[in-house]
C-alpha cells in the first residue's frame, strides 16, 4: 500500500475492530491505574493530513501534556497520549495518592508517573493487538512535551512527520470521573502505510 487515501471500507472497519480490541486493554491499564472505572468512546479511524489531526483533541491554543512512543517490532508507527494540562494534575493526584488538587506543577515527579502511566497505556494496548495478530509489539521508551496542542504536531521532538503528510489517524476518546469531575484524554494511533499492509494479511482483508 502506497497512499492511507486508498483504503478501503472494509479496510477501515477491519482497522476499527483492531483498535476496539486495544482501546479496550488500554482502558483496564488505566482503570487499575486510577482504582476508578474508564469510559472509552468507539475508535475514530481517519486519514488526514498530519497538520489536522490536532482538531481531533480540540482548540488548537489548549495546552496538553503529550507522550509519544514508536511502535517497535512487526509494525512501526506512533502512539501518542494526549490529556489536557488541567486533567494532568487531577490524574497526577491520583496516580500519586495525593489529596485532590495536591498537584500544582507538573515537576520532574508528575512528568516522570505521567510517563509510566502512557507507557503502561500503550503497552496494553499493543499487547492486544499483538494477541490478536499474531505479531511481536512494543513500545518504545516515551518522550513527553507539555505544549499547545497544535505545536505538538509538528514539535521537532516529537517527530510525528511534515504537516502535509496524510496519515491514518485511530482516535480513542477516554474519560473517567474523579469526584465528579470528568477527566478526558486522547490516544492517537500512527500506523505507517508498511504496517497497514501487514495489518491486512495478518487478518486476511484485502
Amino acid at each position: 500500500m502506497d497512499d492511507v487515501r486508498d483504503l478501503t471500507e472494509l479496510q477501515l472497519d477491519a482497522l476499527r475492530e483492531v483498535a476496539n480490541i486495544g482501546a479496550a486493554h488500554a482502558a483496564t491499564a488505566l482503570s487499575q491505574m486510577t482504582e476508578r472505572p474508564t469510559m472509552i468512546a468507539v475508535p475514530e479511524i481517519k486519514v488526514m493530513r498530519l497538520g489536522a489531526v490536532s482538531s481531533l483533541v480540540g482548540d488548537s491554543h489548549q495546552v496538553v501534556v503529550a507522550v509519544s512512543m514508536h511502535m517497535l517490532g512487526d509494525l512501526t508507527g506512533r502512539i501518542l497520549l494526549m490529556v489536557p494540562e488541567d486533567d494532568t494534575r487531577l490524574l497526577c493526584d491520583l496516580l500519586l495518592r495525593r489529596d485532590r488538587g495536591t498537584t500544582i506543577a507538573l515537576e520532574e515527579l508528575e512528568q516522570s508517573s505521567f510517563k509510566e502511566t502512557a507507557n503502561i497505556v500503550g503497552g496494553a494496548y499493543l499487547n492486544a493487538l499483538s494477541d490478536f495478530l499474531g505479531m511481536m509489539l512494543l513500545p518504545s521508551v516515551p518522550s513527553l512535551v507539555i505544549d499547545e496542542v497544535g505545536s505538538v504536531f509538528t514539535s521537532g521532538q516529537m517527530k510525528l512527520g511534515e504537516a502535509d503528510d496524510f496519515v491514518l489517524c485511530v482516535e480513542t476518546e477516554f474519560r473517567f470521573r474523579d469526584d465528579g469531575d470528568r477527566l478526558t484524554g486522547h490516544l492517537l494511533l500512527l500506523p505507517d502505510t508498511a504496517s497497514l499492509t501487514a495489518i491486512f494479511d495478518a487478518i486476511r482483508v484485502t
